[in-house]
């Protein structure tokens, strides 16, 4: 990963992170526990002010890009991949305001300063039964009108790092059918986080149902209308295929250490010396390799484009070949250690089901492939 490091403030960065990552790799296994999640992670990059990473100087952030976002993503996963999904969605939400500066003045001066002084918060945009939003779906969760007031009604799935987050954007569709973002406050009256997540990979997000039932907030709390104007650069997205090769790097990691250091007595040398072992480890330092100079490659293009929208299918595509880039070297790292992968004492078992969540990250594979597959149909079709 090093030859990704391109300046002395990633180099900074990467090397207080990577302090950490052994700190959160030895807490990893309670993160198999239902109702779990990192608190002393979260609190640790907290200390270092964390929280902060993309936020704009003048809010009191460290005002980093996608590229330094990416870096960290990365390394903080491979010490805990929940810990890292958890607080990327945060520090992106907040890098693509820094991009695209699409959010309502006075609700984003507001929003950022409270981050500023150490507010984490996420999105909720799913919802049981309803689609995925990234497919079209309108969200059934509704705001009305009271005088200067907002009254939000509805249910969310999938909010994650909820037991953290200060507050929360929620999309909702209004009187007229417009959907609108509004910032709730989680300790709001009516605001219940139900814990309904209980999924085996990627427990530690807790990513749990959120309940909204006649919150009031003050109208001055939508932060915007959806669609947008104009079209809105996702780079931050990057930071799901960074975590899954993040988690990736551990399983690698962990496999080719037990490879080295294990001899069978029958063999009277380290496994790793033995051609097939040879041959596997190799198969991982490629697809690694393969992954990280696509992630962030694109990463770097993206930050370099003057129009960001244009990037769209390369981010798509990344993250798809990223995530299944991740899963291939987690198979394969698990072919080395052998049966003993799938104890639960052994780390291994959670990477090769953690992995397989980016799976379910959006955005999804099979709406990708359909559009790659019209463009090249629609290339050969005659009018």
């Amino acid at each position: 990963m090093d030859q990704f490091i391109k300046t002395e403030q990633q180099y900074e960065l990467l090397s207080i992170i990577n302090d950490l990552k052994p700190v959160f790799r030895h807490r990893e296994p309670d993160l198999d526990n239902l109702g779990s999640f990192p608190f002393a992670d979260f609190q640790d990059l907290k200390n270092i002010n964390y929280h902060t990473l993309t936020l704009p100087e003048k809010y009191g952030g460290q005002g980093f890009g996608l590229y330094e976002y990416i870096l960290a993503q990365e390394a903080i996963s491979e010490g805990s991949g929940s810990t890292g999904l958890s607080i990327g969605w945060h520090n992106g939400i907040i890098l693509e305001y820094a991009e695209n500066n699409h959010w309502n003045r006075e609700t984003a001066e507001w929003l950022l300063g409270e981050i500023g002084k150490g507010a984490i918060i996420n999105s909720a945009a799913t919802e049981k039964n309803a689609g995925s939003p990234t497919r079209g779906a309108l969200p059934r969760t509704t705001v009305v009108r009271d005088k200067k007031e907002l009254i939000i009604n509805g249910e969310k799935t999938f909010t994650s790092a909820s037991p953290v987050l200060n507050y929360i954007l929620v999309t909702c569709t209004n009187e007229v059918g417009i959907i609108e973002m509004i910032v709730i406050p989680k300790d709001s009256p009516g605001v219940t986080i139900e814990e309904t997540w209980d999924m085996l990979a990627m427990r530690g997000t807790a990513s749990h149902t959120l309940v909204l039932e006649n919150v009031r907030v003050p109208e001055r709390n939508i932060l915007k209308t959806l669609p947008a104007t104009r079209p809105e650069a996702k780079g931050w997205m990057l930071h799901i295929p960074a975590c899954y090769i993040g988690i990736a790097a551990a399983a690698r990691n962990y496999a080719v250490e037990f490879a080295a250091t294990y001899t069978p007595s029958s063999l009277g040398k380290p496994i790793a010396e033995t051609p097939n072992i040879k041959q596997i480890i190799g198969e991982m330092e490629l697809e690694l390799s393969i992954a990280r100079h696509m992630l962030y490659g694109t990463a770097e293009r993206y930050e370099q484009a003057e129009d960001k929208t244009t990037l769209q299918e390369s981010l798509d595509i990344t993250k798809i070949a990223v995530t299944n880039g991740a899963i291939k070297i987690v198979d394969l790292a698990m072919k080395i250690v052998g049966s003993r992968a799938l104890s639960q004492s052994n780390p291994m078992h959670r990477y090769y089901m953690n992995v397989r969540a980016g799976l379910y990250n959006p955005p999804m594979e099979d709406m990708i492939k359909a559009k790659l597959a019209s463009a090249s149909i629609n290339a050969f079709q005659i009018d």
